[in-house]
């Protein structure tokens, strides 16, 4: 009887890191720096839902409770299915789309298994993208179970066809190259795992003299969080001066000037140094914030208190 073959630590590895690059996602933002996420594993989506599911459906029950204590029985019993199918509704909906809203793509089981929803064209998460994908999830998953488990009536027949629907809803993410599910496909998002951050110290330190050459403003310091920042140390940390080096830099530091709103005249041959003193800048004041309580994560993140 013939053995298989053992793979080699070479094979071993180039199969582990096929493994790992079927589970990133390059999203590349307007500035033109390229940002890696990890894609959220559909275990931590699950996860993330139930936690969701406890916090809504335990505030239904609640309401459902002070519905009946106010003496309001009898006209609760004649009409339970439906009303509770409209409690759950008006639950459920507001709170996945105002705490994806507040949280940046976040509701309170994201925040806990640290998942977060991200809109695959590199711009900020939109509020008609949170609401598109949240809409979607009543009409692809929680009306039907509703019908099949009978909390709206219906016939054996909209109960089989909702079972297959639900079979086909649940199998999307499993086959799709971003493991999105339908609605995150019409809205354009993606859920991801939270990045960790941590920012090189000894690139501060390298730029702090270039830093006199640039001066930055506060103002031109409130659109980037530490995300991009660990994105642009990958930039400053490559060491190749070729020609196409010199020109990502140029396209890199004329974005990111435009974005903040940067008007002094930035020469080609500066773009690099341009480019490390607003690293020294830019993190210099993230830290700052921080020792005040503001931590910001992304540029997608909220400004005093709001979405931006």
């Amino acid at each position: 009887m013939s053995r298989k073959p053992q793979k080699s630590a070479a094979e071993f590895n180039r199969d582990h890191l096929k493994r790992e690059q079927k589970k990133m996602l390059l999203i590349t933002p307007p500035e033109g720096v390229p940002l890696l996420f990890r894609r959220a594993s559909l275990g931590a989506r699950l996860g993330a839902q139930l936690l969701d599911l406890l916090i809504t459906y335990g505030s239904l029950l609640l309401l459902a409770f002070l519905v009946t204590y106010l003496s309001w029985a009898s006209w609760f019993s004649e009409t339970t299915e439906a009303l509770f199918a409209i409690l759950a509704f008006l639950v459920r909906a507001p709170y996945y789309i105002l705490t994806e809203l507040v949280w940046n793509g976040r509701t309170i089981g994201k925040r806990i298994v640290k998942i977060r929803v991200i809109s695959v064209n590199g711009r900020r998460l939109d509020p008609h993208q949170v609401v598109v994908r949240n809409l979607m999830k009543e009409a692809e998953v929680f009306l039907p179970i509703m019908l099949v488990i009978g909390v709206m009536t219906s016939s054996g027949w909209v109960k089989l066809a909702m079972a297959v629907w639900l079979l086909f809803v649940f199998a999307v993410p499993l086959f799709s190259r971003q493991n999105q599910r339908l609605g995150d496909m019409i809205a354009g998002t993606c859920v991801v795992e939270q990045p960790k951050i941590a920012l090189a110290k000894e690139l501060t330190e390298r730029t702090h003299v270039a830093t006199e050459k640039f001066v930055f403003e506060p103002h031109h310091l409130e659109h980037y969080g530490r995300f991009e920042l660990q994105s642009l140390e990958r930039i400053l940390r490559d060491p190749a001066r070729s020609q196409a080096a010199y020109d990502r830099d140029k396209e890199v530091a004329r974005t990111i000037a435009k974005k903040i709103g940067f008007t002094d005249r930035i020469a080609d041959m500066e773009a690099s140094e341009f480019l490390s003193s607003f690293y020294g800048a830019q993190r210099a004041s993230l830290e700052s914030g921080q020792i005040f309580g503001d931590v910001r994560e992304d540029k997608l993140h909220g400004k005093n208190g709001k979405s931006w």
